[in-house]
């Protein structure tokens, strides 16, 4: 495929960084202008949105972070130890007897970490401190203290307990850390605990069911969503006429016509020309799709 331009929803293994993965798209479809939208752990599978070509324009765009529910994860807790990354990956630091635990408490536990809360994010995130990322500041040994923020956590759902492992389903807004949902659910039972898997299963619009493997993509390499289908699923669609098409063309805003939000302005031929807003009686564009002279 020459120039692919679209997104990829790719589901990711564990054990690998979504660095990882962009580096092997670009191997995979042949082009370095790959990049993704919302990180996952090395120890996370699961939706990793990626875009290619004129389709990493939209990765600052698509509308996965303001809905309090825009990302849906499933986990397992595993209650009481407590690790220096809130996860699986870092070292046990305390640990306590979780047997006694009783489930009317895990409930309660968890119904108070449900709807807007405020988040204090694990050490070792990506949150970026005076120009370093905190997780690069807690491996070189400094002291790194991350103010709570808030989050929502529009769903918190215990669906099976194995002694001291819990699984769950979680649906959030981003910048919500599950792992730190662990940690905070095993301070407040006073036992301690910490993530031992996430799998993310939807991320906005985009859904497990819709991703593919990376294996699945070297066997069969290609653009599951090219870019005109991919702005039809992330954004609302504005069709143009020709007319309408050529003024967008040439720099022009084009008439309001009410559509909240960003939305994609499609030409007669189906081609998509932009990601454009509306204000003050006008609508312009945020994003030029359409490639110069095309």
């Amino acid at each position: 495929m020459t120039d692919p331009s679209g997104l990829v929803v790719v589901d990711k293994p564990a054990g690998c960084t979504s660095h990882d993965v962009v580096a092997r798209l670009r191997r995979i479809l042949g082009t370095r202008k790959v990049g993704h939208a919302g990180t996952l752990d090395p120890m996370a599978t699961g939706v990793l949105v990626c875009g290619v070509g004129r389709g990493t324009k939209l990765l600052g765009h698509l509308a996965l972070d303001t809905a309090s529910n825009a990302k849906a994860y499933t986990a397992t807790i595993r209650l009481g130890a407590t690790t220096t990354t809130d996860d699986a990956e870092g070292e046990v630091v305390a640990v306590a007897d979780a047997s006694e635990v009783a489930d009317d408490a895990i409930a309660a536990g968890i119904a108070a970490l449900t709807g807007p809360i405020l988040q204090v994010p694990s050490t070792v995130s990506a949150i970026n401190v005076d120009g370093r990322r905190a997780y690069a500041r807690a491996r070189a040994g400094e002291q790194v203290v991350l103010p709570a923020r808030p989050v929502t956590v529009s769903t918190f759902t215990l669906l099976a307990r194995r002694d001291a492992e819990l699984d769950v389903a979680v649906e959030c807004s981003s910048g919500t850390y599950v792992r730190a949902l662990a940690r905070d659910l095993g301070g407040a039972l006073g036992v301690g605990g910490h993530l031992t898997a996430l799998r993310r299963t939807r991320v906005g619009p985009f859904r497990l069911e819709q991703a593919r493997t990376l294996d699945d993509l070297e066997a069969g390499p290609g653009l599951p969503l090219p870019l005109a289908e991919a702005v039809e699923v992330a954004f609302a669609r504005r069709d143009v006429d020709a007319d309408a098409a050529a003024a967008l063309a040439h720099g022009r805003p084009l008439p309001a016509v009410g559509l909240p939000g960003t939305y994609g302005v499609f030409a007669p031929n189906g081609r998509v020309l932009a990601l454009m807003t509306e204000r003050d009686g006008a609508a312009r564009p945020v994003v030029v799709l359409a490639p110069a002279g095309g």
